[in-house]
């Protein structure tokens, strides 16, 4: 496999890394309406698990408000149930055609908490980076080996890698940084 092969596959791998702990931080309760807080949840839909945004209308009619508003309202009892027994902790209410979820404000103790796990979240992604880096640095120096490619260009190759994980973890850095600012603030 060429030398420029393996490092678009790489950086790759290092932008999905990223892509993907960005979407976890978007998904994390920071006190304010966000419906993809909703997203991991699934609901038994005549005998398969759908998630809510696929059987429903979710918005945010206030900044601190969920509205979720069934296509079909025999299902309403079931999102619910699904919302009360997910992990969100927040009490739906419904009225037989909207369920509205309150989005409580967060105490001090549960943003120090976000924060933590965002921390924990963004380290772990910094860690599949480096290892993404270490597997590129080892086939290029196994295709060196091989003779395929010259010294200069592994080594240059190598650079390119070095230089492109220092990005990528910079990138999380800041994010985090944005992040935890977002939460500290609510």
């Amino acid at each position: 496999m060429p030398i420029s092969e393996l490092l678009k596959t790489s950086e790759e791998k290092m932008h999905k890394t990223y892509e993907n702990m960005c979407h976890d931080f978007s998904v994390m309760r920071v006190g304010r309406a966000d419906p993809a807080i909703l997203e991991k949840i699934t609901v038994d839909y005549y005998g398969s698990p759908t998630p809510i945004a696929q059987m429903a209308t979710i918005s945010v009619p206030e900044a601190r408000l969920l509205a979720v508003q069934p296509w079909d309202r025999s299902m309403i009892s079931a999102i619910e149930k699904a919302i009360n027994t997910s992990d969100l902790g927040i009490n739906p209410t419904n009225d037989g055609v909207v369920i509205r979820l309150a989005i409580p404000p967060l105490t001090e103790e549960r943003r120090k908490e976000l924060v933590k796990n965002c921390g924990k979240r963004a380290e772990e992604a910094k860690v599949a980076v480096r290892n993404i880096r270490r597997d590129i640095n080892d086939k290029l120096k196994a295709v060196e080996k091989q003779g395929e490619v010259s010294e200069d260009d592994v080594k240059k190759a190598l650079e390119k890698s070095q230089k492109l994980t220092d990005d990528i973890v910079k990138k999380i850095d800041e994010t985090l940084k944005k992040k935890e600012k977002d939460i500290m603030e609510v």
